[in-house]
């Protein structure tokens, strides 16, 4: 049987069977049995979704449905109702999006391929504030955390979207918005624990001053169990504790300023093998990380008019990471300025300006070294954006282009062009290309770290970050078409094809003999970092959102991938080529039900397939988490999640990935959360 069908047929048993038992629900309606849910099923009808406005595509506020890109909505309902303890998990609601967790701490996370522990061409936002790591080019999702309750939306983009956002953006955007203190007044607290989460509690409160100024507190703190280990070992247990605030002041003239802040800290248990240029050459420890930062950020907005409004952002960030093997502490200040003005009524320009400056301090044991050890960049940066309609309610066309200066490859330009096209209110057709860049980071151009291959000789396989290495390049398009044919029932289809060049490789060169006394004398194979990988992907995205009954909603989505690389002429490189293509699944489907019973109780659903990695040596796998709800009063929620149910533990990310010597399985694991609000 071909594959693509036993997973069509499997899925469907599956979805068929939880469909049957949601169905008998619906029976006792008819029946006169169901009680009218005393609250919508979500905070918004599909009709309003249609509507919901987003920030990320443009950073103004516009129609979802008017927007010509490929972006997904995660709301604060689809939040709650999932269950998803930790932004990476809620990640996987949104079609297209690649996670995996690779242990109890760290998630593998992409969009379009590419997927890795540390998302290197994806570009995440909190509230505009950038959380990617120029140390190696990334994010550490495992101190990305939040009050869950907090966030308004997360704003996902599939495809590029450097021409505003500027670098790292190269196969999307996720921005975590929270929301505006006036809309969390009184008291919230939660409190749960279970199998995996072993325990964990927040508490927030939200009050004013005057009728202009309103803020809010919280902290929260978590303790997890480790992931399953098939040699039985547990090193990967962790804790993490974080608190907050933020305040929002409404000021005459249509003028809003915040200021928000959070500190962390926490710690994460790693297992990690490292080279020793002295006997025994080789070590492996178990040690936590020591975890720890925090961040203020100012944003003042003025609307000067309907045709003209600006915003001032301002940020720090403070990171701290321990771990075994090295520390960084790092530094960062970012300025931000754009201003949108309207003209010629059919006619809207936004430009800005932005000024960066990150500082970090890095100290590993000897055979892991980045040369020098603090570095200094500076980030300069501009962009614009026209988007003129040619054909009022029907035809857009928006032209733009980011343009930055950085200390590692100097000047880059970031152009987009997109066209968007509504023959009908409920029709919207759009196409775009754009360039994207991710510049290099410090363990591209830095870094030096060695790998024992033979302890008798020694001999040391050692990677070297080169100056020469350039920004890696994609050249995007897309196309895109979305419907809502009926009130409650929309289509969303997003074909994509993707052209890279200069791509990380990996180059070997001649060996040599090194000798640094009192060390042995070693013999060397040097590992360069280069740019000599080349290819491309391709794929399509679909999703549907059915509203079925008031009570009941479904939404269904399916992603295609194909990668496709090739080392260029005179490269030595023979494992980045089919190592990058087996890290993304060529298949995801999933199916999610949310539906309100008899009593105050909810009842959902999320099943999922997730197609193999061959690199990682992971098989395809089901995966359902299912969500009991029960509000006692309307103050009152409580809680009961099962996660990972078909399968006592499997794997989603393969051994040998950054630093990781053995393989870890996700567990399946029920917990119980209670949550309590008040005036």
């Amino acid at each position: 049987m071909d594959p693509l069908l036993r997973v069509v047929l499997r899925g469907g048993i599956l979805s068929a069977f939880l469909t049957i038992f949601s169905l008998s629900f619906a029976s006792a309606q008819e029946a006169g049995h169901f009680v009218e849910p005393q609250r919508p099923l979500t905070e918004l009808s599909l009709e309003e979704l249609m509507n919901v406005e987003v920030v990320t595509y443009s950073k103004r506020p516009e129609k979802w449905f008017d927007t010509p890109a490929a972006i997904y909505v995660i709301t604060q309902e689809d939040l709650r109702r999932s269950g998803v303890t930790n932004i990476p998990d809620a990640l996987r609601l949104a079609p297209g999006v690649e996670v995996a967790r690779i242990d109890s701490n760290r998630w593998a996370v992409g969009i379009r391929g590419f997927t890795s522990q540390l998302s290197r061409d994806l570009l995440v936002l909190i509230d505009g504030r950038s959380v990617y790591s120029p140390l190696y080019a990334g994010v550490f999702w495992e101190v990305q955390d939040l009050l869950l309750e907090d966030i308004d939306r997360i704003e996902v983009i599939r495809g590029p979207g450097g021409t505003v956002w500027g670098a790292n953006a190269v196969n999307g955007v996720i921005n975590i918005i929270t929301k505006n203190s006036r809309e969390t007044p009184g008291g919230l607290a939660t409190l749960g624990g279970g199998t995996q989460e072993r325990g964990f509690g927040a508490a927030r409160y939200g009050g004013a001053v005057g009728d202009h100024l309103h803020y809010r507190v919280y902290g929260k703190y978590f303790n997890r169990d480790g992931a399953f280990h098939p040699n039985g070992d547990e090193w990967d247990d962790g804790s993490m504790g974080q608190g907050g605030f933020r305040a929002d002041l409404d000021l005459p003239n249509h003028s809003l300023v915040t200021l928000q802040g959070d500190l962390y800290n926490g710690r994460a248990g790693k297992k990690e093998a490292f080279a020793l240029y002295q006997p025994p050459f080789s070590r492996t420890v178990e040690k936590e990380a020591d975890l720890s930062g925090g961040n203020l950020l100012f944003r003042w907005s003025q609307a000067q008019s309907e045709q003209s409004d600006w915003t001032l952002k301002v940020y720090y960030d403070r990171t701290n990471r321990k771990e075994p093997i090295f520390r960084e502490d790092r530094d960062t200040v970012d300025f931000d300025f754009q201003h949108r003005i309207r003209f010629f009524t059919a006619q809207e320009l936004m430009w800005g300006v932005g000024y960066r400056v990150t500082s970090g301090d890095v100290h590993g044991v000897p055979t892991v070294v980045f040369d020098p050890p603090r570095r200094t960049d500076v980030l300069y940066t501009a962009f614009l954006q026209y988007r003129v309609t040619l054909i009022p309610d029907r035809l857009d066309l928006t032209l733009g282009s980011k343009f930055e200066h950085n200390d590692y490859s100097g000047f880059e330009v970031q152009p987009s062009g997109r066209l968007l096209w509504k023959p009908t209110p409920k029709q919207a057709v759009w196409t775009a290309v754009t360039r994207a860049v991710r510049t290099p980071s410090r363990l591209d151009q830095d870094l030096q770290a060695a790998v024992l291959l033979d302890p008798t000789t020694p001999t040391f396989l050692r990677l070297v970050g080169t100056k020469s290495f350039e920004p890696e390049e994609v050249l995007a398009y897309e196309v895109g078409y979305r419907i809502q044919p009926l009130p409650r029932f929309s289509f969303d289809i997003t074909p994509f094809y993707n052209q890279y060049s200069n791509l990380s490789s990996l180059e070997p060169h001649p060996p040599f003999i090194e000798s640094t006394p009192p060390d042995p004398t070693r013999v060397i194979v040097p590992l360069l970092i280069g740019n000599r990988i080349e290819g491309r992907t391709y794929g399509v995205e679909f999703m549907t959102d059915w509203q079925v009954q008031e009570w009941w909603r479904v939404n269904l989505f399916y992603s295609l991938l194909r990668i496709d690389l090739t080392p260029e002429s005179g490269s030595l490189d023979r494992t980045t080529e089919k190592g990058t293509e087996g890290t993304s699944p060529h298949h995801q489907v999933g199916v999610r039900s949310l539906m309100e019973l008899p009593e105050n109780l909810e009842l959902d659903w999320f099943l999922r397939y997730v197609d193999k990695l061959p690199s990682q040596r992971v098989k395809s796998y089901y995966n359902l988490d299912l969500r009991l709800g029960w509000h006692p009063t309307k103050k009152v929620e409580l809680a009961l999640v099962g996660q990972n149910l078909l399968d006592s533990h499997h794997p989603e990310f393969g051994a040998g990935n950054n630093g990781i010597i053995e393989s870890t399985e996700v567990e399946r694991s029920v917990y119980g959360k209670v949550t309590f609000r008040w005036d």
